[in-house]
């Protein structure tokens, strides 16, 4: 008789659950910040100010700009903006179950 582990016998065929490090929530807030809610319930705030006296930012120059960082949307459970720059969410949910605040290096 194989033994299969509690998790896989309790999974509906063909259902993947969704990753804890996905966002399913996040608001705007002043000074380049994004509020952050995860599937698992863990959420946090990422300071993104950085972004305004970094050097060579690259894809993320753009958002400098107050009105585009507003652009911020959720695509499958990462935080995008229009122009494909994103945010690691996997990352982003290490820091913020750390430390509930993350300033984004740049």
């Amino acid at each position: 008789m194989p033994i299969e582990a509690a998790s896989e016998t309790d999974r509906a065929i063909g259902v993947i659950p969704a990753a804890p490090w996905r966002v399913k929530g996040l608001s705007i807030l002043p000074d380049y910040r994004l509020a952050v809610t995860f599937q698992d319930g863990t959420s946090g705030v990422a300071d993104l100010s950085a972004v305004t006296s970094a050097h060579d930012r690259g894809i993320y120059e753009p958002l400098k700009d107050p009105s585009y960082f507003k652009q911020a949307r959720l695509q499958m459970g990462v935080v995008t903006w229009p122009n494909g720059a994103d945010l690691d969410p996997a990352w982003m949910y290490e820091e913020l179950t750390q430390f509930k605040t993350w300033s984004v290096p740049f």
